[in-house]
């Protein structure tokens, strides 16, 4: 293990580097200080109108979501070992053929991914909460014992994806059972608040019970202690859980593609390419992944904005045509999803090119996502109460899905997984997708008292958009034409 960590570590290093360069890769953990810096030192505004106790809630849950979304080793280890064909393989397809444990190399991933995003994104921004004391007055020792509580949020909620992940490859109805279970918990929680934080947060719990919103005593280690024994418990169970054999799958079906590219009749020169890449999501099961990452931020989303109106009591004028803004950005998820279904080398061997590839998975991704998005903007507006805007929110929701996924193409082609680890990436992205964001939920929040005002700032700002999508999906051939796919 102690030889191994070290060789993962490089492999990440590596692999990261070699899509953008390694001045631009460490350059994002400075990125992430400055947000940090910047966001600490202007604290005092917000906290004279939010407690930071509530403050401090929304941030080991971000975390804790975080962590989530980076611990799917079964999900991942699975795909490294089905293209381990492939010229650029990895040290977890190893064991296949060489003398070693899967199980050691999985907990290796676990290991590497914890100091790998820690060191990329944790310690920076501590970083930058220490350099923002002489503009908010915080004390060091707050800001460390928050990173530790932080710590332990983020390996909670990796360690748990790690769980489900594996379990999942074992068995898709205990893993369907344990999500329920997870979600009516956290449902209790947040609506009741019956269960305890140190049950579902160690680390929220440890927050609570230390500097400054405790004194430093007894609870703070026993929560800490507990917080250990769960992570170890849940990483513990994926490794047992991870088999020390491995098969490909191989599952038989029918010639699905000449009536899937029928049915598609209507997309033209596309249509081969879209029904293959519907058949290939199909037949490999990425659909349930894409599916919990399109809807667990929405949840979250959900959540936060009942916390906010119910539990800070905040005169914030949440409405249906805010949940279509933030909807239509969140889908972004699901576009990285569709360029990790399966290695796109081989494609270099056919006559197409990157930008018609693109183009492919942009069709993809609205097929995916314009139905499911449309539900569930009408099912918030009909449990709010609040379907006199559909009329308004529903094209929201249709240009801003249409401009990020767009937009996430032009900037990052088919790696955007790796390319937003490019500070002059990610901060394009950031720009280009905050920007809009943020004017549509102002906007938003103004048009029971200013609708006029609202309504032609909405249409304004949705015309914009429109022109920007159109001349950043003309934009993809010139960036991408002369890439190729094993880039």
């Amino acid at each position: 293990m102690t030889f191994l960590l070290p060789l993962m570590l490089r492999e990440e290093y590596r692999m990261h580097t070699s899509y953008t360069s390694r001045h631009m890769f460490l350059a994002f953990p400075l990125f992430v200080a400055l947000i940090s810096f910047a966001t600490a030192a202007t604290a005092p505004n917000y906290l004279a109108v939010t407690p930071l106790p509530d403050l401090l809630l929304v941030l080991h849950i971000s975390v804790f979501l975080y962590g989530l979304s980076v611990g799917a080793f079964g999900f991942l280890g699975r795909q490294y070992q089905e293209r381990a064909t492939g010229y650029r393989n990895y040290l977890a397809t190893q064991p296949s053929i060489l003398p070693m444990s899967f199980k050691r190399t999985f907990l290796g991933m676990y290991a590497r991914d914890a100091i790998f995003y820690l060191a990329l994104i944790l310690v920076p921004m501590t970083v930058g909460l220490l350099l923002s004391i002489p503009f908010n007055g915080f004390r060091v020792t707050s800001i460390v014992l928050l990173f530790v509580a932080s710590l332990l949020s983020f390996l909670t909620g990796m360690s748990l994806s790690f769980f489900l992940s594996t379990l999942y490859v074992r068995s898709s109805p205990a893993f369907a059972v344990s999500v329920a279970a997870l979600t009516v918990v956290f449902l209790a929680y947040g609506a009741t608040r019956a269960i305890p934080a140190a049950v579902l947060l160690p680390g929220l719990a440890v927050q609570n019970a230390i500097p400054p919103l405790a004194p430093l005593g007894v609870a703070a280690l026993v929560y800490a202690l507990g917080g250990v024994a769960l992570i170890l418990a849940l990483v513990g169970g994926a490794v047992a859980l991870v088999s020390d054999q491995f098969e490909s799958r191989s599952v038989p079906t029918a010639d699905e593609l000449p009536g899937l590219e029928k049915r598609l009749r209507g997309f033209r020169r596309y249509r081969t390419l879209l029904a293959k890449e519907l058949l290939d999501l199909k037949r490999s099961g990425v659909p349930v992944k894409m599916f919990f990452s399109f809807v667990t931020p929405l949840v979250f989303l959900s959540f936060s904005v009942w916390f906010v109106r119910h539990g800070l009591a905040l005169p914030i004028g949440f409405n249906t045509v805010f949940y279509a803004a933030m909807v239509g950005f969140f889908g972004i998820s699901l576009y990285n999803w569709l360029n990790n279904v399966d290695t796109m080398d081989y494609l270099g061997t056919l006559p197409l090119t990157v930008p018609q590839v693109i183009r492919v998975k942009l069709l993809a991704y609205l097929l995916l996502t314009l139905g499911v998005s449309t539900v569930f903007v009408v099912a918030i507006a009909w449990m709010n109460g609040d379907t006199r805007l559909l009329w308004l929110a529903l094209p929201v929701m249709v240009v801003t899905s249409l401009y990020s996924v767009v937009m996430t193409a032009y900037l990052t082609g088919l790696r955007t997984s790796t390319f937003l680890f490019d500070p002059g990436v990610l901060f394009a992205f950031s720009a280009m997708s905050m920007l809009p964001d943020v004017g549509l939920a102002v906007l938003s929040f103004t048009i029971d008292s200013s609708p006029a005002f609202a309504v032609s700032g909405i249409a304004l700002t949705l015309g914009v958009l429109a022109l920007g999508t159109l001349i950043l999906y003309k934009g993809i051939d010139r960036r991408w034409a002369r890439t190729a796919f094993g880039d």
